[in-house]
């Protein structure tokens, strides 16, 4: 059956009478379960299965439970999920080639894709597309809640049917797609029925669009396609065609100036010196082509010779459109071939991960002006010429920054803030909004002291029925975190515990750990720092860069990595965010552990024993 299609709108006002989906990116497919078995077919009535074997093998897995609901049609997408909001085109495009049963299989066991279901057609028999959309996404997540599969999307979860959530918020939802740069968002009015083969205006699509500034290479005269590129290294990199977006009028012109000014011709093209510069809009670069390329407006105000491929690359990550990034060429590191591009770049990737640490919470950075070349200094007060976009908060007479959102964090990147310090509470807490175990060895030949003592302290937390996450310190230590609910424990009352594993590590091995403040009483030992979580003292963000010599990055880990093995060299920027995308965050959980941690229970028996 050919499926309801969603209208393209470029703009798109929110309104309380429709709901917003994220658009996933990949191939639309109906599922239809009934007595004759699972069939998976796409938007052309292909049959979908064989290419993509592992959601029959997910299905059947669970079919106990789904019996009750069958005969059973599905409306969804099928994706290679990369994260909540995304999902990734070209890596779906080369699994649906694959044509050898033996690589198949291959990549279906090393990386499942997922059908992200967004609707419901036929439930035990009844149809449901005659039902408003509203009533439909209802029945939908009760069923996934019937048979036990989560409601909301998770590239790292084992199920391979995913819920795709409807949200009234359109504002935070769009805000989410933009920061892991997901496809876009799908407008479904609450009233709408699901109609065979329309294309619906119920149903709108509003897509993240990318820009970059290009200039005009040539015409093709057959189909009026315009062929566009920019400078790389000193040559014109080519990257595609653009035909739509123009007017009748612009259009017109556009082939009467190349047609005056063409350079050479044959029988397919018509060639232009770099000359005419355009803003074009486009989902991504695939295959070293721009995917929907839109003209969006001509660029009367710049040179050819500013359409460049370092601009298409920062344009191409969706940084904020109006914050010029100053010499991003410029070397940071002196063994390290990490420019100042890079590490904005890397600040964009890492964001949405990074982002929700930062939230609310005052900062200090460590500035870097001339990377690793000069001398760095602390930064707490809000310098006077930081733009109006920048939050900041006034604690004990300093204007800290308050870095909420992309723009800020991208902004403090431009100004060579590579290290960021959090304090261990919000400007809305009272009390600590969690407790930090540092672990410091005394050099990184002693990194195996950190190790020990974490794996100590997870000994205890187990016992205790405690939720910890750990990282790297992005030096020589590790760092252990256990997230707590907002304004109910003080400072005081995390004192108890940090002071009670320092005492515990003491008593487990004293010939290794310390709590002598004096470094020159201290040896080779391990020092245990439990006074250092208080009030106003800081501690390094997750996945902030730290200005060492192997530019470290304070990286979250799963504990089975904690061991004799670990090296805290290893973690710097580049395989951060290889990590995630083949691991996930280590910390994904954190923020939703403080409703479940079991603090005030360990508190009341620390308390007792006073």
């Amino acid at each position: 059956m050919k499926p309801m299609l969603p209208t393209l709108t470029f703009e798109l006002t929110p309104n309380p009478d429709w709901l917003y989906e994220v658009k996933y990116d990949g191939f639309r497919a109906i599922l239809n379960w009934d007595k004759s078995g699972i069939t998976l077919t796409s938007r052309n009535d292909k049959p979908l299965l064989p290419q993509f074997p592992e959601i029959k093998d997910f299905l059947e897995s669970l079919e106990e439970q789904f019996r009750p609901f069958l005969p059973l049609r599905l409306d969804g997408e099928l994706v290679l999920l990369e994260n909540r909001y995304k999902a990734n085109f070209s890596g779906i495009q080369v699994r649906g080639r694959l044509k050898a049963a033996k690589k198949i299989a291959e990549q279906a066991a090393k990386s499942p894709c997922r059908l992200m279901v967004f609707d419901i057609l036929v439930l035990a028999g009844k149809p449901l597309n005659s039902k408003k959309f509203d009533k439909r996404k209802d029945e939908l997540q009760k069923l996934f809640m019937n048979v036990g599969l989560p409601i909301e999307a998770d590239p790292y979860n084992e199920n391979l049917l995913q819920f795709v959530e409807a949200h009234n918020d359109f504002t935070t939802l769009w805000e989410n797609v933009v920061l892991y740069d997901g496809e876009g968002i799908i407008a479904k009015h609450k009233n709408s029925l699901w109609e065979e083969g329309r294309r619906s205006i119920q149903w709108l699509k509003y897509k993240n669009w990318k820009y970059v500034s290009c200039f005009i290479t040539s015409y093709e005269k057959a189909n009026g396609y315009f062929s566009v590129g920019v400078y790389k290294e000193g040559k014109i990199h080519g990257f595609g065609q653009v035909l739509f977006g123009f007017k009748p009028d612009e259009k017109h012109a556009l082939q009467s100036t190349i047609k005056q000014n063409m350079v050479s011709e044959d029988h397919q093209f018509l060639y232009v010196e770099p000359a005419i510069c355009l803003e074009v809009k486009y989902l991504e670069l695939y295959e070293n082509q721009l995917r929907e390329p839109h003209f969006h407006r001509f660029r009367f105000d710049i040179t050819p010779n500013e359409c460049t491929y370092d601009q298409f690359m920062f344009k191409q990550k969706n940084l904020p459109e109006d914050l010029d990034i100053t010499h991003p060429d410029k070397p940071l590191w002196k063994n390290h071939d990490i420019q100042k591009a890079d590490f904005i770049l890397y600040l964009r990737e890492i964001s949405p991960y990074m982002l929700p640490f930062l939230k609310n919470r005052i900062l200090t950075v460590i500035r870097y002006p001339h990377g690793m070349f000069g001398v760095p200094f602390y930064q707490k007060n809000c310098p006077d010429y930081a733009p109006d976009f920048v939050q900041t908060y006034r604690d004990e007479g300093i204007d800290y920054i308050v870095c909420n959102n992309l723009k800020t964090l991208i902004w403090l990147g431009n100004q060579l803030a590579i290290e960021y310090h959090l304090p261990f509470q919000t400007i809305h807490s009272q009390g600590a909004s969690e407790i930090v175990i540092d672990l410091d060895p005394p050099s990184k030949d002693e990194f195996h002291l950190a190790v020990k003592a974490a794996l100590f302290i997870k000994e205890v937390l187990d016992q205790l029925n405690l939720i910890g996450f750990v990282k790297t310190s992005g030096n020589k230590g590790l760092q252990i975190y256990l997230p707590l609910p907002e304004d109910v424990f003080s400072f005081d009352d995390t004192r108890l515990f940090t002071s009670f594993i320092a005492d515990y590590l003491i008593s487990k091995d004293p010939d290794s750990f310390t709590i002598e403040r004096m470094k020159k009483n201290r040896g080779n030992r391990l020092y245990v720092d439990y006074v250092q979580h208080s009030e106003g003292k800081t501690i390094v963000a997750p996945y902030s860069m730290r200005g060492n010599e192997h530019a470290g990055v304070a990286t979250p880990l799963f504990w089975e990595e904690v061991n004799d093995k670990l090296n805290p060299v290893q973690f710097n920027m580049e395989n951060a965010l290889n990590r995630i995308r083949k691991q996930g965050d280590p910390f994904k959980n954190y923020f939703k552990t403080k409703s479940v941690q079991n603090f005030a229970q360990v508190l009341d028996v620390l308390k007792a024993k006073k």
